[in-house]
This record gives structure tokens, sequence and C-alpha cells, in this order.
């Protein structure tokens, strides 16, 4: 998926984005590179929650981030919240310093860097976004209910499945929960939690999981023979 930024968008033109050459309102258009991200939007749009599987540069966090904010330029959402798993490649976040916020920047930088690409890290709709926007541990979700907002669990791959599991039953009205995950880089050994969940979730109306090919790589055209070799 690739965007390009826009100054100035005139009411008759904003649509609703199924296609690829559709408009976001007043920032950016989106154009999807496969057939494959156009199924990942459409069944966004479709299911209240969704589970985006793929390999790394497949483009899962930054099509569900693109929804996301699309959501919010609509008012179709309130807030975007976003969460990650805080143990990535044998490291933990205690062992980061600085403050919980500082040590949590780190593993939230994927998803910042796709909301510059989207509306710059400057601007009216960049202050309107970080005004809605919640960085939510993964580890205090516990008690709390997703309501109109629009909230991404990036890197599942590296969940417990209980914390899989705690974050699908935050989902409350006017709630989206987004999944997405690299199964085939987890950093957790044992089981991977999340191909378990949407094993046993995959028949339930309102789910929709997608499966992203190595084919679908857009990062870099060297990422699917790496990725193929080991």
């Amino acid at each position: 998926m690739v965007m390009k930024r826009r100054k100035k968008t005139k009411p008759e033109e904003i649509q609703k984005p199924v296609h690829a050459s559709q408009k976001a309102k007043s920032v950016f258009h989106i154009e999807f590179l496969n057939p494959i991200q156009k199924k990942c939007w459409e069944t966004l749009e479709n299911n209240d929650i969704t589970f985006l599987l793929g390999s790394a540069g497949s483009g899962k966090t930054f099509i569900s981030t693109a929804y996301a904010v699309f959501q919010l330029l609509k008012k179709q959402t309130q807030k975007i919240m976003i969460t990650r798993p805080t143990v990535e490649a044998g490291a933990s976040i205690g062992f980061l310093p600085g403050s919980f916020e500082e040590k949590l920047n780190p593993y939230m930088l994927p998803i910042y860097d796709t909301l510059d690409d989207l509306v710059g890290r400057d601007g009216t709709q960049r202050t309107f976004l970080n005004k809605s926007l919640e960085v939510a541990p993964i580890g205090y979700l516990r008690g709390r209910t997703v309501k109109n907002a629009v909230f991404i669990l990036d890197e599942a791959q590296n969940c417990t499945y209980t914390q899989i599991k705690l974050f699908l039953t935050r989902i409350g009205q006017n709630g989206k929960l987004i999944i997405t995950g690299d199964p085939k880089q987890s950093d957790l050994p044992g089981k991977i939690a999340l191909l378990e969940i949407v094993d046993k979730l995959k028949e339930v109306k309102g789910i929709g999981i997608v499966d992203l090919p190595d084919s679908s790589i857009v990062r870099h055209p060297l990422i699917s023979s790496i990725v193929e070799r080991i």
C-alpha cells in the first residue's frame, strides 16, 4: 500500500476507500499495491475484529494504522489506541533506561513512522491525531473497555495466550480491534499463541482473518528472498 498526502480535498471528492484510487478525507489517498491489500481493507471494514497475518514487509502495520487514521478523520471513531508487546528479541522493557514512557517509545517507533508517512510530523491534522491517540501497554488493559475506538495490537506473535485473550475481550460498543502479527518471527519459545487463537476463532461471525502471502511483501524485493531462505 502506498499513499500520497493531500493539501486540500473538495467535499465531493471524498469517497469510501474500497478501491485503490479512492481518497481519505483531506490528508491522503490510498493506492493498493496488490489484491491482498485491498482484501485487508475490506475485511477491516466488514468486521469488528480483524487478524492480519503476514511476513515482515507485507504492509500489516501500515494498512491497519491507515485504516484507523481514516476512521478517525471520517469521525467514525473517536480514538485510536495502539499496543505492542514489550518483550522482543530476548529483551524486556525493564532493561531500557528512562521513565515508563521513554521505555515504551522504542517499541512504538514503527507505528509513529507510519503516522509520519500518513499525516506528516506536524500540522493541524497531526495535532488532532496526537490528541486522539493513546498508547496502551498490554499489561495494563485489565478492566478497560474499548468503546468508540480503533484498537491495534501490533506484533501479536510476541504475545502470550493470556495477553491476546485479554486484548480481545476489551471490545465494547462501536469498537474495532485489529491484531497484526508474523507467526514466523516470534521471539517467544514454545507454541505461537496467535496461531492457536486464530484457529479457534476462524469460524466466528464478525471476526475476519487475512493471511498475507510472502508474495505480497512490498517493503523491498529482497525481503521475500530472505524470508524464503532463513
